[in-house]
């Protein structure tokens, strides 16, 4: 073969490669090769909690089909997905803002 031909299907190697490696991440709640948010919330607590078990919160990714606040307890450390556009959510993430400064 010429050089140029060897060259070139040096990079399209190269490139396939990159893809496969990209892809190649695996979690438990997912297939091997999937590309996406890692933590969506598909179910709400259904109740209101008491902010005072609340240690911290972060936000589902933007790619989720539901936008989301997950609460994290202080004592156990669990993940409960809430529904952000509640006003106790939002006055415990207010809260737990406030008290970070």
């Amino acid at each position: 073969m010429k050089t140029p031909h060897v060259l070139l299907l040096c990079v399209l190697a190269a490139a396939l490669m990159a893809v496969v490696f990209c892809n190649s991440k695996t979690t438990s709640d997912r297939s091997a090769g999937a590309i996406g948010p890692d933590n969506c919330c598909f179910k709400f607590y259904p109740r209101k909690m008491n902010k005072k078990l609340i240690g911290s919160y972060y936000i589902t990714d933007h790619r989720c089909p539901r936008a989301a606040a997950v609460l994290v307890t202080k004592n156990h450390s669990r993940h409960i997905c809430v529904d952000m556009s509640l006003s106790w959510v939002e006055n415990i993430m207010k809260r737990l803002e406030e008290s970070n400064f």
